[in-house]
């Protein structure tokens, strides 16, 4: 009997520095870390596109190519809207994307005319 009020601690000491470790493992991470993809893509955006672009047409932007970026084109395209005569907008990285990578010659040919009955 002598040892039930040292278990009973123990055990109260175990659970204290259980539910410490739970709630403080959990509150380390208070916002979402940023190695995402369109992260990166917007930070090189505001760098190297700043004259073309604003924060939020980077933003925007990196979330239209994001095939791309899975590619590893992303740094291309933004080259490509970097040195664009014309401000960012959608067209602009549309056409970029389009000049860039693998898909750059437009894809396969379309399906031949229908044939025409007499």
């Amino acid at each position: 009997m002598a040892f039930a009020p040292l278990r009973r601690s123990s055990l109260c000491l175990a659970f204290a520095v259980g539910a410490f470790a739970l709630v403080s493992s959990g509150s380390c991470r208070v916002f979402e870390p940023s190695n995402r993809p369109i992260d990166a893509c917007r930070r090189s955006c505001e760098s190297k596109a700043k004259r073309q672009c604003t924060e939020a047409e980077c933003e925007r932007g990196c979330e239209f190519i994001l095939d791309r970026l899975v590619e590893r084109e992303g740094e291309n395209v933004i080259r490509c809207v970097a040195s664009s005569p014309r401000r960012c907008t959608d067209v602009v990285w549309a056409d970029c994307a389009a000049k860039i990578g693998p898909h750059a010659d437009g894809g396969p040919p379309g399906p031949p005319p229908p044939p025409e009955d007499d």
